[in-house]
């Protein structure tokens, strides 16, 4: 999700909640400690160099339970953060401590944004020797029957 559609959302709303992707929701009493320009700079493993703009919106849990940010909070931070910061409309990624710092793309499904994992992945399989995994095929969903006594193998 890019930053305008995020602050069209939250105009749009009363309550934030932010869900993980195993079901569970960040504490209602979170923080938003970190509005970032994140900029990465790198090459990937076939030589080629590449990029990497994103805003990065960090949210925090302490004990203060009271603790809640209603979606005008979060827009005036983040007019804040634009102001300073300089940033564009750029792809939102939210952080998140749980065992470790996750780091999220952003969904919205309507009443929660959703918070999707990211992954990894060779950018350059081509030139590291990577063989494209082919796609399974149940041969008994496509009319072919391949039983062990069905004479097909």
């Amino acid at each position: 999700m890019v930053l305008s559609a995020f602050k069209q959302l939250l105009f749009e709303l009363d309550t934030l909640k932010f869900q993980l992707p195993n079901g569970q929701f960040v504490p209602a009493h979170f923080h938003i400690t970190e509005v970032g320009n994140i900029k990465r700079s790198y090459i990937d493993c076939g030589g080629k160099q590449r990029e990497e703009n994103k805003i990065n919106l960090q949210l925090w849990v302490a004990s203060d339970t009271d603790h809640r940010l209603k979606p005008n909070d979060i827009l005036k931070i983040l007019q804040l953060a634009e102001k300073q910061l300089g940033y564009s409309n750029l792809e939102l990624e939210v952080e998140y401590q749980q065992s470790t710092v996750g780091r999220y793309k952003l969904a919205f499904d309507g009443a929660v944004f959703q918070l999707i994992n990211t992954q990894t992945a060779c950018l350059a399989p081509d030139q590291c020797g990577i063989s494209q995994e082919k796609p399974r095929v149940r041969l008994s969903a496509s009319g072919v029957d391949c039983s062990p006594n069905s004479g097909c193998c």
